[in-house]
């Protein structure tokens, strides 16, 4: 039984760790923090993995233990971490420098969002999931995450970096009748 439990562990490790060192990563902001919750978060996985009915399920599971042990590093963070107007350099492994500035463009702007709308925006945009998929891995209702969302696309409408990369952020649906589109709604000619 324990074999069967190990060897099913570590196909499922093998075959996601990637994704589930983005997320982390995104949720950090730095590789190392990211390698350190994912595999906290793996380890709590394998702790679980017996009680863990819906093998379907896994990716949910591991992303919501993901954000609840990001959260609890969050709040238990030592006193002397400042927050920055710059994050440090990171080291990138792409030599396409285009594609580069606009992960260091877009990763700026997400750092700027406060966490819980960072943690959104990653969650609703990035890993796609659904609003209802959002508010259960979050332990949040689905009127929060829209809210939450709404407000974090908001003020990445308005950053002028993410402006001068020319990076299209969606306009809310429904402009009030009469209200002009947002400038990031409108088709722009080069």
């Amino acid at each position: 039984m324990t074999a069967d439990r190990d060897e099913e562990f570590s196909r499922y490790v093998t075959e996601r760790s990637g994704a589930l060192l983005r997320i982390a990563y995104l949720l950090t902001g730095n590789r190392a923090d990211a390698e350190d919750l994912l595999q906290t978060a793996l380890a709590k996985t394998y702790l679980s993995w017996n009680r863990i009915q819906d093998k379907g399920a896994l990716d949910g599971y591991v992303r919501r233990v993901l954000v609840n042990t990001q959260t609890s590093w969050w709040r238990k963070r030592r006193v002397d971490e400042y927050a920055t107007d710059q994050l440090p350099e990171q080291v990138w492994e792409d030599t396409r420098p285009a594609e580069i500035e606009l992960r260091s463009t877009v990763w700026n702007s997400l750092a700027q969002l406060p966490r819980r709308q960072r943690a959104v925006v990653v969650l609703r945009y990035y890993e796609d999931l659904s609003e209802a998929e959002t508010a259960e891995v979050m332990g949040i209702s689905v009127g929060t995450v829209k809210s939450t969302a709404s407000r974090a696309l908001a003020k990445l409408r308005t950053d002028g970096a993410l402006r001068d990369a020319r990076i299209a952020i969606p306009a809310p649906l429904n402009p009030s009748a009469g209200e002009p589109l947002p400038k990031s709604a409108r088709a722009e000619a080069d």
